[in-house]
């Protein structure tokens, strides 16, 4: 099925579900959900917290940041709620929580590849993180070119009467992963855009990719050569 057909299935099921009630019953169950939501934005800023000490602690033994850039997202009460519909499944908080991976997300931005699986390592060796997934987007970059590295990991967050595991996705990019990943997304979002430019687009993007990662293989080179000499 196309993107284009997986679209219009959507939004024909989403007409089909939501009538008025249905759609004040979702509205109610997002209002019910601010607690959760709540507790993944603490999970959000615990991740960020650990990988802001590493980055301090870093550059105090080797006089450089391995981290450029921190980003963070929640996903929004729509993304959430397509998601639910396509994998079909109920909405429920218990649904969310045991299903959807990627609500909270981190993203770490570094200059070299090396710093990446560095930081991520860094990330595993701590005894409050669980490793749940990991798909290696770097070594094995996807059809259209895409690198990343990314782990679903489970941190606890400390509430005032309790302690609850919560799971975010942390993505780990170098900058010029990041500015590729930045421009296919732009470009596949775009709906002004004819067949025949997404498709002279596609291919030039996959070029790029191949540059890209050129770009960063030369660069990691040159890195360890200076820090060898």
């Amino acid at each position: 099925m196309s993107q284009t057909e997986s679209s219009n299935t959507l939004r024909n099921k989403l007409i089909d579900i939501f009538d008025d009630d249905s759609l004040h019953s979702f509205q109610q169950f997002m209002a019910s959900s601010r607690d959760l939501m709540s507790c993944y934005r603490c999970a959000i800023m615990e991740i960020e917290t650990k990988f802001r000490v590493l980055d301090e602690r870093f550059s105090l033994a080797h006089d450089r940041n391995p981290i450029d850039d921190i980003q963070s997202r929640l996903k929004s009460p729509e993304s959430i709620r397509d998601k639910l519909l396509r994998k079909n499944l109920p909405f429920t908080l218990e649904a969310i929580e045991q299903n959807l991976f990627d609500v909270a997300g981190v993203r770490i931005v570094c200059s070299f590849i090396d710093d990446i699986y560095m930081l991520a390592d860094c990330l595993m060796q701590q005894d409050d993180i669980t490793l749940i997934q990991q798909k290696d987007y770097i070594k094995q970059p996807k059809a259209n070119g895409y690198r990343s590295l990314h782990l679903i990991v489970e941190v606890p967050i400390f509430l005032q009467d309790q302690k609850k595991l919560m799971k975010v996705e942390v993505q780990f990019r170098t900058i010029v992963m990041e500015s590729w990943a930045n421009l296919e997304h732009q470009l596949r979002y775009k709906k002004s855009l004819s067949p025949d430019i997404i498709e002279k687009t596609e291919k030039r993007l996959g070029e790029c990719a191949k540059l890209s990662n050129l770009l960063d293989t030369q660069m990691q080179e040159i890195k360890d050569v200076i820090e060898n000499a």
